[in-house]
């Protein structure tokens, strides 16, 4: 896909906003993300501008002729369904998942919920309120156990609990950024992720990617500002393992309803090879240590092509109707 593909028209494409910044934990990572994502749509030939909704009223976009939006807003107030339904009220079509995908996505319980009810592998968990009820759910899903805000991203608040006398620091750490706090029974076994474009039957999963941080720490540090993690993509999985992963995706994906763009999180147990899915995420990190564009690169799509590709996918709930929203379970 280039500037002179017919199938987008860029002028068509009018005043675009590249929403960055924000005011979540993420901040700083959005900021990454925005810049790269503004100065591929420019390279592109798009009237592309950087938006701040942490600087600038949302109701400016609209005074300012604003005809879409690209969202490179993480977490909170950016990929919570909150400024979706802002968009949604002011009637500019928006990147990624619409407002009950985004909303639910964001929520890695009701997430949860929603994919074990649907017969989607995902592991055990608890939500707890309290270290006691910490302590209760590591007696419960066992060593080693995951301790995490149930609404925040990018590993944030996050503790790998190998003791009892780790649950009450865990619990407090999580409880700092959100009142629901998820216990989860760690996968031990190789970790990968796999974006998805599109929507509805017409969504199919890039390249998975394996990834390899030291000591297993694929932390805040590691994913944004190190060059220690290792991914490999091609995956170097068995093509069944691959193409498995692909399908689970697709179909977590469509379960929730999203539509356009996102990245699932995948482990492998290493016991017997079974995928199980961890989180969605529906505002992916589009930095230089992003995975989105390292899978599009791999398919052939540059960064570039892929940033117009994501915007020309913007839309409203208001235009969908219920197209996509059914969790098909079509393979990919």
């Amino acid at each position: 896909m280039s500037q002179n593909d017919p199938k987008i028209d860029v002028k068509a494409l009018g005043k675009v906003a590249v929403l960055m910044g924000g005011t979540s934990a993420e901040r700083e990572v959005s900021l990454m993300s925005g810049g790269g994502v503004l100065q591929a749509l420019r390279s592109r030939g798009v009237d592309a501008h950087a938006f701040d909704p942490a600087h600038s009223d949302l109701s400016e976009l609209k005074a300012h002729g604003y005809s879409r939006c690209c969202i490179a807003l993480h977490g909170r107030h950016g990929e919570d369904g909150t400024v979706q339904g802002a968009l949604e009220l002011l009637g500019i079509p928006y990147t990624g998942p619409g407002v009950m995908a985004s909303s639910i996505a964001m929520d890695k319980i009701m997430t949860k919920r929603i994919w074990r009810s649907d017969g989607l592998p995902t592991p055990d968990w608890r939500l707890v309120s309290s270290s006691a009820e910490t302590a209760q759910a590591f007696q419960e899903l066992g060593a080693p156990m995951i301790v995490k805000p149930s609404r925040e991203g990018s590993t944030i608040g996050l503790t790998k609990v190998t003791s009892l006398g780790q649950c009450e620091q865990a619990y407090r750490l999580a409880a700092q950024h959100d009142p629901e706090v998820l216990c989860e029974q760690f996968i031990d076994g190789d970790e990968t992720t796999c974006p998805i474009l599109g929507q509805g039957t017409e969504a199919r999963a890039l390249p998975v990617i394996r990834i390899e941080a030291p000591q297993g720490n694929y932390d805040y540090q590691n994913k944004y500002f190190t060059d220690v993690t290792q991914y490999h993509c091609p995956s170097g999985l068995p093509e069944a393992e691959e193409r498995e992963i692909q399908r689970i995706v697709v179909q977590a994906y469509r379960t929730l309803g999203c539509r356009g763009w996102a990245r699932a999180d995948i482990m492998i147990r290493a016991s017997d090879r079974k995928p199980f899915l961890l989180e969605i995420n529906t505002s992916p990190g589009m930095t230089g240590h992003s995975l989105v564009p390292m899978s599009a690169n791999a398919s052939g799509i540059s960064y570039p092509d892929l940033c117009l590709r994501i915007l020309a996918s913007a839309s409203l709930d208001a235009l969908q109707g219920r197209a996509g929203a059914a969790g098909g379970r079509e393979s990919v």
